[in-house]
């Protein structure tokens, strides 16, 4: 059900590659919404279709991208119908995005305040002056140590955790309604990368920005994310709010993901991996594409695909396990320890 605050709906999103080896399904069916001001964090290994999604709202996929079937509504418009000329007005200003590798979204030739000031000169007509008066603010808005001095030097001249504050500033500088964060801390220590993360936390409420944060690490989703998506082989199999998803997972996949996270409590040598390889999307599987890596499948698990069950008013996942004529599984104890934990939780509330 479509709610008056999202300020993003996908809907039902199909998209293909053409490959000299035959069409990969990449993304398959997919729906979602992000509202105004939150974060919506989209988990899942390598190669589930995080990235593709994404570049697909910023109408940046590559030329043998096929979109079969859906649409991305923003403020009510589908981004899949404008052209680039109306797509590259978007970019930058309604909806940036930050990327994984500061030193590949950064010019190595340019100097960072040119690099910061530029969207404002394109988006906002400012002239020089005042687009470099606004970048020097920026720039000290994200925490580069003295600003007006750095303000012309080159990005080499900087460490990989201020790179990525420049990259950062260049993405907000026109306080775009969408941030897109795309692995934007994987290339950086921890502690540098749980300052980034501190930073995103408060520019966003400074001014008021939906984030969607793409990452296969869900240790970073808890302080972020208001709400989870998690991919698998180019399907959404279970989202829900934060606190859902970490405490009263309900997709064997999902179980699996927080298994292998080292927590506080884990008092196990090596920690649980989930066996086996995601599917060959050039010929995905009939039914539940998690089916062969998964213990817990049904047989209908190789059959028919599963729909989506409902949990609870914010949170569905697309297992069979959740059908009233599944048998009953026990999932893994540390699963169940988050289950009671979240029990608990919400008896305290109560």
């Amino acid at each position: 059900m479509e709610n008056e605050k999202d300020i993003l709906e996908v809907r039902n999103l199909s998209i293909n590659f053409k490959t000299y080896a035959g069409t990969v399904q990449a993304i398959r069916d997919i729906s979602f919404d992000l509202r105004k001001g939150e974060t919506l964090a989209i988990v899942g290994e390598s190669g589930s279709g995080k990235s593709v999604t994404t570049r697909s709202i910023m109408g940046l996929n590559a030329p043998n991208a096929d979109i079969v079937s859906g649409s991305i509504n923003f403020k009510g418009e589908d981004i899949l119908k404008k052209s680039e000329k109306q797509l590259s007005k978007l970019r930058g200003k309604s909806i940036a995005e930050i990327f994984q590798d500061p030193m590949t979204s950064l010019d190595p030739t340019m100097k960072i305040g040119r690099q910061v000031a530029e969207p404002l000169m394109i988006h906002q007509g400012l002239s020089h002056a005042k687009a470099m008066e606004k970048a020097l603010e920026m720039l000290k808005l994200v925490g580069i140590t003295n600003a007006e001095e750095r303000i012309n030097d080159y990005p080499y001249q900087f460490s990989g955790g201020m790179r990525q504050r420049i990259v950062i500033a260049i993405a907000l500088v026109n306080y775009p309604e969408i941030l897109i964060a795309d692995e934007p801390t994987t290339a950086l220590d921890v502690t540098i990368q749980a300052k980034i993360l501190r930073l995103m936390k408060e520019l966003q409420t400074k001014i008021n920005t939906s984030i969607i944060f793409i990452t296969h690490d869900l240790g970073v989703v808890a302080g972020m994310a208001d709400r989870v998506a998690v991919m698998y082989a180019g399907k959404i199999v279970e989202y829900g709010t934060v606190d859902e998803i970490f405490y009263n997972p309900k997709h064997p996949y999902t179980w699996g993901l927080l298994s292998s996270m080292p927590t506080m409590d884990t008092d196990e040598d090596v920690l649980p991996s989930i066996p086996g390889t995601p599917p060959d999307l050039l010929e995905p599987p009939v039914g539940d594409a998690f089916a062969a890596r998964n213990k817990y499948a049904l047989k209908i698990d190789t059959i028919k695909q599963p729909p989506f069950f409902k949990v609870s008013d914010t949170h569905y996942a697309a297992t069979w396990l959740l059908d009233p004529r599944a048998p009953k599984v026990t999932p893994p104890a540390n699963i169940v320890r988050r289950q009671e934990h979240y029990k608990a939780k919400l008896g305290n509330k109560g």
